[in-house]
């Protein structure tokens, strides 16, 4: 399978996820205030002590995301885009099954209407390709793939 190689503005893939990561810390904020304020209205009898409990639990795991998307945000800030031969930080990698930004673990995400995987510098996919060039192959979890473009 061949991907349909295009060139991309790679600025704007980059503003993009930084975007996205933007609009899920504003919507965790929201989600964030929202729990606090409910906890505050919760009544302070033994009855609501289980409910009390529950929502400081779902403070606290609202709190470590918002900690992840912070720091992603501020590794947004250290990723590259201007071009290069070899993968490194901030290379968007087309390679004939995906394409691959190497930038942040956001996963997968739609820009243009194709499907991109922003993967950060220490997932295995970025470590078997930085440093490859145009052209290198390698295997991961048994798929081979070609790098094709690297932007």
């Amino acid at each position: 399978m061949k991907m349909l190689v295009k060139d991309y503005d790679k600025t704007a893939l980059r503003n993009f996820v930084k975007d996205t990561i933007s609009g899920k810390i504003k919507t965790l904020e929201f989600y964030l205030n929202f729990t606090l304020e409910a906890t505050r209205e919760v009544k302070k009898t033994s009855k609501y002590d289980s409910i009390r409990e529950e929502m400081q639990e779902e403070i606290y795991h609202l709190d470590k995301q918002m900690f992840a998307l912070k720091t992603m945000q501020k590794k947004m800030n250290q990723v590259l885009h201007h071009s290069s031969d070899r993968v490194k930080l901030g290379s968007l990698v087309i390679t004939n099954k995906a394409r691959f930004y190497l930038s942040v673990s956001l996963g997968e995400f739609f820009y243009e209407g194709d499907r991109f995987y922003a993967i950060s510098e220490e997932s295995p996919m970025a470590k078997i390709m930085l440093g490859k060039t145009e052209g290198e192959e390698f295997v991961l979890n048994r798929i081979h793939q070609k790098i094709e473009k690297i932007i």
